[in-house]
Order: structure tokens, then sequence, then C-alpha cells
């Protein structure tokens, strides 16, 4: 009897040992952070380094301070990013034309397309949304499982 349950003991630990990361509930088994793929990453680096401006990037970073409003001219929320590399970005969304997003928390998660524009402090990233007149490559926000454009 007491080796049927030492038996009954080690199997039950060998399968509990043994589960994969697809047995992990998803909020423990991936990170809530959303790493930019590489590529992206050095396409950021690079047009930081060759001071470029102009030019449409995609990427993600973590919200590292959120600022108010620019309130002069179309309405603008920003906020700075972190990506992976260390570089930091602003995020310049137009929300007279794309909504604004509500819930963003400094820690959060962002990913976004726009057109970048050189400057010493890392850049700014604009066109995160969409052109209502059809002439400008749509940019966008993703937060939360969710696009703003």
């Amino acid at each position: 009897m007491k080796k049927l349950l030492l038996l009954a003991i080690a199997a039950a630990a060998a399968v509990y040992l043994s589960r994969q990361p697809d047995d992990i509930p998803r909020e423990i088994a991936e990170p809530t952070v959303a790493h930019a793929p590489a590529a992206k990453t050095d396409r950021l680096a690079n047009v930081y380094a060759g001071q470029q401006s102009g030019v449409q990037v995609a990427g993600g970073g973590v919200v590292t301070r959120i600022l108010g409003d620019d309130i002069v001219g179309d309405r603008h929320q920003r906020f700075i990013l972190t990506l992976d590399s260390g570089q930091t970005l602003l995020i310049a969304h137009n929300i007279d034309v794309a909504q604004r997003i509500e819930s963003l928390r400094e820690g959060d998660s962002v990913s976004f397309s726009g057109e970048y524009e050189w400057n010493d402090d890392g850049g700014v990233v604009h066109w995160t949304h969409h052109d209502p007149q059809g002439q400008h490559e749509a940019g966008w926000l993703r937060h939360r499982g969710r696009t703003y454009q």
C-alpha cells in the first residue's frame, strides 16, 4: 500500500514538473511588455543616428512619462515611450483626428506606426492616425489590444 501511495505521489509530481508553458496561464507565461521586433528597433536607431526626418517607422515601447496635451493648433496627446534599446520617443497623437487613449498609464506598452522627426532627445513620432484627405500614409497606436487611428 505504501509503495502504491509513493508511486502515485511520484507520478503526480512528474506530471506537475513536466508541464509545458501552454499549461501555464497566459498572464504568467507571457511578459506584459510587448517588444518590438529587432528590425523595427534597428530602423529607429538608424534614422535617429542618421538624424533623418519624415521617415515612416513602426515599433513599440513602454510609456515612461505622460505629458500634458499640446493645445496650440491641432490638439495632440503627448507621452514618452522608451524602446528596448533605451532610445526615447515623444509620441504626438493628434486627438482632433483620432481618439485619445483615455486609459494610458506609465508602465503601459504601446505599439505605434507614424512619421519620425529627428531631435536630440530621441525623436518625435506623429501622424499616428489616418489622413482625412488620404494623402499621407496612415499611422496608428495600439494599446491593450485596441487600435487608435
